[in-house]
């Protein structure tokens, strides 16, 4: 009944097969149409474990230090979060507020979120993204090794010109990728 709330569920993002391909390398970059949305979709494998990736990934109040582009993260309940996102000049900044489940079973691991909608004040120059989802996929491959699949929806809204929508896509998988990679990378360090 938790997925009947969304506007858009990509739990089974791996069974989908008509997917365009942006991007090889560093970061496999895809999208399709799904129910009406453009999907994009990220995938790489990292050296990391699977239980280390999924902490970083659940740590949504350090996403804006984990992921450069997000600039405020707040927490409204148990299992919901306000997202603040900054966007390159001239572009407003986007919002949205999702709420989230997680599947965990031996060598795989999943986080799926989708936008709901509340009563949130939104900030000035900001766009509402009341169609955010988007899904974590992780597959251990060995105990360092962990394939990381990452899909949201590639709706930007707004003042967005949409020619620019994959150039966005390959921009925003490859930097969350990296990104998650960078910080998982600093936690071995320290």
């Amino acid at each position: 009944m938790f997925s009947l709330l969304f506007a858009v569920d990509l739990k089974n993002i791996e069974k989908i097969k008509n997917w365009n391909k942006l991007q090889d390398h560093p970061v496999i970059i895809e999208w399709c149409m799904l129910e009406n949305f453009m999907i994009s979709k990220a995938e790489k494998i990292l050296n990391h474990d699977i239980h280390e990736i999924a902490q970083k990934i659940q740590d949504l109040e350090s996403y804006p230090i984990i992921f450069k582009r997000v600039t405020k993260a707040s927490r409204l309940g148990d299992n919901s979060i306000h997202i603040i996102l900054d966007m390159p000049f001239p572009f407003e900044g986007r919002d949205y507020i999702i709420e989230y489940d997680t599947i965990e079973k031996p060598g795989y691991w999943m986080f799926s979120y989708s936008s709901v909608k509340k009563n949130f004040p939104l900030e000035k120059g900001h766009v509402r993204l009341p169609n955010a989802a988007g899904v974590w996929v992780l597959h251990q491959l060995s105990k360092h090794r962990t394939k990381v699949v990452y899909a949201w929806n590639g709706e930007l809204l707004g003042n967005f010109p949409d020619f620019g929508l994959e150039r966005a896509w390959v921009t925003q998988g490859t930097e969350v990728i990296n990104w998650l990679d960078e910080a998982l990378m600093k936690q071995l360090k320290s």
